[in-house]
């Protein structure tokens, strides 16, 4: 099993690093991209486990909705840094920063 999820999470970061500034993905879309359409949810713990010396650009990742990690407040800077706007309700608008892309 370690083998899949050491796999997995190689896919996961070289997704992350590939995502250009100024663009989102969501968690969903990664787990798509890398063959694992239902697995959102381990995309996000896979990323909550990454050590800063990584250097991934993981603040480029928010839920389908927009809304940022929880308890991740340096989040939001980040993305304001890089030009990223926010709706009213404090999310990211998918429809102009998403990362279009097929897989």
């Amino acid at each position: 099993m370690s083998v899949i999820i050491d796999e997995f999470r190689k896919e996961v970061y070289e997704v992350v690093s590939s995502i250009p500034r100024e663009r989102v993905l969501s968690y969903g879309q990664i787990a798509w991209l890398i063959g694992y359409p239902r697995h959102a949810r381990l995309v996000g713990r896979i990323l909550r486990e990454v050590a800063e010396t990584e250097a991934l650009p993981c603040h480029r990742v928010v839920s389908s909705s927009g809304r940022m990690a929880p308890c991740w407040f340096e989040q939001r800077g980040l993305l304001e840094r890089e030009g990223i706007t926010f709706r009213p309700n404090g999310s990211v608008d998918m429809k102009k920063w998403q990362w279009r892309l097929e897989k």
